[in-house]
């Protein structure tokens, strides 16, 4: 592998490359362009370091950024609530750090050597580094928010990151055993994603306004955006015609989601078994993948995983319809339905 000096990207800014944003993302954040501006300098400060290494990986991970879709709901959840405020703009800062440091924890439990087509930190300086830049991202997240006593959005976030451990804890149980249903399915996504989602739309909302059905609104629509999110996520893994994700990753790690566990829900015993035994199997071909995915397909497990993630998106538009119309709820609002087509 290369020096890892060698792979720092070019680029100086923390802004994502224009092709990585689909062109409806584009235009939801246009919304909050100027403030997502802002955001990146309040987190590029909050990481700054004096240790030459820690420096070194902070540069690459800032130059690595996604689509900034969880800060982008902070400031989103803000303007439909009041406006932005310096609150806010802490509360974006705290969630990136906090989910950062989530995934690059994620990284090293799941021995992964790429993130969004680039090495991950694990990859280029091993998984102790990785972990204790993970700790460090934490650090610097808690030291925001009691520098400023931003308690409860501190208290919302920790909450969240909590039930995203709990989840994925859940989630490695039912995988062993290989007995999830739909009620246990839907608790370990809300806890895993969803949890976050509607943090970042509670603490946007609690940054700009002190009215707590406000509060509660914002966080329930973001919880079943979340649960929308995740659903579409796992359809991916069905490589149905509109998804644009190789089939298999998660059937690969004997993680059963909606479709399949909707499909195996009133199937006979004999055929349940012989589903679970390709399930159970260590490495699974290219044919074992198209047997689960036509099961799952005939047996209306995709269809209905389609229609679940189609309810929470509903209910997460008629939550925000509620709202106050503005630029930045229509923006929303956008983003709600580009959660649930997107193809990557």
């Amino acid at each position: 592998m290369p020096e890892t000096d060698t792979l720092l990207p070019e680029r100086s800014d923390t802004l994502p490359a224009v092709g990585d944003i689909p062109g409806a993302l584009r235009d939801i954040r246009a919304t909050v362009d100027e403030e997502l501006g802002v955001f990146r300098r309040y987190f590029r400060d909050s990481v700054r370091s004096d240790a030459n290494l820690l420096d070194k990986v902070t540069r690459y991970m800032l130059r690595q950024k996604g689509k900034e879709i969880r800060p982008m709901l902070v400031l989103l959840s803000a303007k439909m609530c009041g406006g932005v405020t310096e609150t806010t703009y802490r509360a974006a800062a705290l969630v990136e750090l906090m989910h950062t440091a989530t995934l690059v924890h994620d990284d090293v439990v799941d021995t992964a050597e790429r993130r969004r087509s680039a090495f991950s930190i694990n990859a280029l300086w091993k998984n102790k580094i990785a972990v204790l830049f993970g700790d460090f991202l934490l650090s610097r997240g808690l030291l925001l928010s009691l520098r400023y006593g931003d308690y409860e959005v501190l208290h919302i976030l920790s909450d969240a990151v909590r039930r995203m451990s709990e989840g994925e804890l859940l989630q490695i149980e039912k995988t062993r055993r290989l007995d999830i249903d739909e009620k246990t399915y839907f608790r370990i996504i809300s806890d895993k994603t969803a949890s976050l989602i509607a943090a970042c739309m509670g603490c946007g909302a609690l940054s700009a306004s002190a009215d707590r059905d406000v509060l509660h609104t914002m966080q329930k629509a973001g919880e079943h955006l979340g649960l929308a999110f995740q659903i579409r996520d796992d359809l991916f893994d069905y490589g149905a015609k509109d998804i644009g994700k190789p089939i298999g990753i998660d059937l690969q790690e004997k993680k059963m989601t909606l479709p399949l566990i909707h499909a195996l829900a009133e199937a006979a015993s004999k055929e349940r078994r012989d589903i679970l035994r390709i399930v159970r199997k260590k490495s699974k071909n290219r044919r074992d993948r198209q047997t689960i995915y036509a099961y799952a397909e005939r047996r209306g497990g995709i269809a209905y995983a389609r229609q679940k993630m189609r309810e929470h998106a509903d209910t997460a538009r008629k939550l925000l319809q509620d709202m106050p119309p503005t630029g930045a709820r229509n923006a929303m609002l956008g983003l709600v339905d580009y959660t649930i087509h997107r193809e990557k």
